[in-house]
């Protein structure tokens, strides 16, 4: 029997396909990301800190790059995605006055220097990411000291509804699993990023029907992409077994979806040493007389 953790493993391939073939329409269903994406901004307003380089971290079309531009008017705004379809929809929209730079790249092996970055923004990066210690060690490593990151991701709770209504009818995989946020905490702290500091809201979603929900999860990239779903066609009868039981959780003829939005944002500790070496201040060294 798989383990829940095997069950959750994206295949990477799947997930930039499913964004390629998404670009055209996320901007026409990503409300939620757009009230994540909100949600970090006005947590971002009251920290003071100057930053020349800012780094959108799974940019999608790059509605956050034109924000941050004009935010911080004199940074210099690089919009990171793994699909190339979505940078591209991004360079489609700029404007005279805002042009971020794209840049495609995984998450996890970011083509930037060592502590060359002074903000990074990632608006729901990580229910992409199998690994979010191995991100979070790569931020550490690009992050200047005391540069911060703001982040968005979805906890444990989104998608129940969802979930168990594929649960009613099969046991494959259909539904990605989302960490809690203690357990960010600890990929954040391990990964030497210091002062965490992280909140939970919730979202209601309602859709009048299955046909508008599945639309907006094709529209946003949102469907199966994990690597042990059954990979043979589902068939209209499981199909619609599925849609019952998702109609019959609702309220009245409505759909009902909660999501869990964890906002965090924490600072950069600088370069970091193994436990073989130490680093000391050249001024603190003195001649022996």
């Amino acid at each position: 029997m798989p383990s829940e953790a095997s069950l959750a493993t994206l295949r990477l391939s799947d997930v930039r396909r499913r964004f390629d073939k998404a670009a055209t329409l996320f901007d026409e269903a990503d409300f939620v990301h757009s009230v994540t994406r909100n949600g970090l901004l006005a947590r971002l307003e009251p920290i003071l800190i100057e930053a020349r380089t800012i780094v959108d971290l799974g940019c999608a079309t790059g509605s956050a790059c034109r924000r941050l531009g004009k935010q911080f008017r004199r940074s210099h705004v690089i919009g990171v995605d793994l699909a190339l379809g979505m940078l591209q929809q991004m360079k489609r929209k700029q404007s005279w006055s805002a042009k971020p730079s794209p840049v495609q790249a995984n998450a996890t092996a970011l083509p930037f220097a060592d502590q060359s970055i002074d903000v990074i923004f990632a608006n729901l990066l990580l229910p992409w990411i199998d690994d979010p210690a191995r991100v979070f060690k790569e931020i550490a490593r690009v992050l200047r000291k005391d540069g911060l990151l703001l982040f968005s991701t979805l906890g444990p709770d989104s998608l129940q509804e969802l979930r168990q209504a594929w649960q009613s009818v099969d046991i494959a995989a259909h539904v990605n699993r989302f960490l809690d946020m203690h357990d960010i905490g600890d990929a954040v702290v391990g990964a030497g990023l210091r002062d965490p500091v992280l909140d939970v809201d919730r979202l209601e979603v309602t859709y009048s029907d299955t046909d508008t929900l599945f639309r907006d999860l094709t529209a946003t990239g949102g469907r199966n992409s994990l690597q042990r779903r059954n990979r043979s066609l589902i068939g209209k009868n499981r199909f619609k077994a599925m849609t019952r039981a998702l109609a019959s959780a609702g309220r009245g003829d409505s759909i009902r979806m909660e999501l869990e939005l964890v906002y965090g944002h924490c600072w950069g500790s600088g370069s970091r040493t193994s436990g073989a070496e130490y680093r000391i201040d050249p001024a603190q060294i003195v001649r022996r007389r």
